[in-house]
């Protein structure tokens, strides 16, 4: 099975820049998109032998989640059942036979770092979802999860450290994350890989000069880890901030 996700940084933006080729030249599964910025029926999604799935915010052209999904699912759901967190579009969980598939924006903690507390209240709350779910059956957690745990992860990580994305306490939740069983598929499979990142600022000619961070990841939970088949970053592939990241997976 193969599963694809990407930040395109507002779907409408994105499909006139050649979204629905990235789309049908994927051969995905199931591919998850974040920040689609748009309201149901603002535009009429081209399905490509898709079903899709969406969580818009209910704040107009902000944050948003969609899937396509080959495979019809058994069950759907929006958001991880907390009022507080559900009004941003943030999270679309399809439930399949032997899974579940969790599609997540993380709220960013912004500039001056003035969210940083809603978003340390999100992380506790989203773990408690996750494990929940663990418990019935094996996880699949991607999208823009809004930090680079590593040094590793990002091109200037002395120079961020106290920004939003690469503060201590971002990466001690990511940390926990972890701790609590589940991998980070594309370190599992290249631990020492430096300059590879999935989003760059649009300044400072930042992707120009590969100054990004990878804050996007497929996450899954340790009983799969023996069916991860690969992980790979898309480096090549514009129409966003963000680049596409993807899982290969024996299901």
């Amino acid at each position: 099975m193969k599963l694809v996700s990407w930040n395109v940084n507002g779907i409408r933006a994105c499909i006139k820049k050649g979204f629905y080729d990235v789309l049908k030249d994927s051969q995905a599964d199931i591919f998850c998109i974040q920040e689609t910025k748009m309201q149901e029926g603002q535009i009429e999604i081209e399905k490509h032998g898709y079903y899709t799935y969406m969580n818009s915010a209910k704040k107009k052209g902000y944050s948003g989640t969609l899937v396509f999904t080959k495979v019809k699912p058994l069950n759907y759901s929006y958001g991880i059942g907390i009022e507080e967190h559900d009004q941003e579009g943030r999270v679309v969980t399809l439930e399949f036979d032997n899974f579940y598939l969790v599609n997540c924006y993380t709220p960013n903690s912004q500039t001056e770092l003035k969210r940083l507390d809603y978003r340390m209240q999100w992380e506790d709350d989203f773990l408690n979802y996750l494990n929940t779910l663990n418990q019935h059956k094996p996880v699949i957690l991607c999208g823009d999860l809004n930090v680079a745990h590593k040094e590793i992860d990002l091109k200037n990580p002395k120079t961020n450290r106290k920004n939003a994305g690469f503060t201590d306490e971002e990466r001690a939740k990511m940390t926990r994350l972890l701790e609590s069983g589940y991998i980070d598929t594309y370190r599992y499979l290249y631990p020492d890989q430096t300059g590879i990142y999935s989003w760059w600022s649009y300044r400072f000619n930042a992707r120009k000069n590969n100054a990004g961070w990878r804050i996007d990841y497929f996450i899954v939970s340790d009983s799969l880890k023996d069916k991860i088949k690969d992980a790979f970053i898309c480096t090549e592939i514009m129409g966003s901030d963000h680049c596409p990241v993807g899982l290969e997976i024996n299901l």
